[in-house]
């Protein structure tokens, strides 16, 4: 039963302390050992400032087509194969203890407080996205491709 006990308490231990070290700074970059992504750090649109150590400039909403664009644009710029996140990987960005936006700010500084695209498609619905929201905290699927939202950039490790 003790070791059973200890056993248990040590997955717990692991578990938390894994949880609480997801984001890693790596200047205009996070590392994100839970996803095994790098996302940039600023909202497209948006540069990062090694100055004051956030991002700044002026948030651009795209279409999904005017982000194909964006994202060969990133590549060009900062190397890599960038992409939108999928949905499960946008989702582990809010943080339901922040206040609005629900999103750690020391990672994600000016991250606006409104729906951000994802790259997953509803699947019952194909013509629309997901998108979540980092004023709510919440996902919606209720986005058609022509529509501009802000968006955040992601590659794999």
């Amino acid at each position: 039963m003790l070791k059973l006990l200890l056993a248990l308490t040590s997955i717990l231990l692991l578990t938390t302390s894994y949880g609480m070290a997801q984001f890693f700074e790596e200047g205009n970059f996070v590392r994100d050992v839970r996803n095994n992504v790098i996302w940039y750090r600023c909202t497209v649109g948006k540069v990062w400032d090694y100055d004051t150590n956030t991002c700044t400039g002026e948030t651009v909403r795209l279409n999904q087509e005017e982000l194909l664009i964006a994202i060969r644009q990133a590549e060009q710029q900062l190397g890599g194969n960038w992409r939108l996140p999928t949905r499960n990987e946008l989702e582990t960005l809010i943080c339901d203890a922040c206040d609005p936006p629900k999103i750690r700010e020391k990672y994600f500084p000016n991250i606006e407080r409104e729906a951000y695209w994802t790259g997953t498609k509803n699947r019952f619905h194909s013509k629309m996205y997901w998108s979540v929201n980092f004023m709510t905290g919440n996902s919606y699927s209720r986005f058609f491709e022509y529509q501009q939202l802000p968006a955040l950039l992601v590659q794999d490790r």
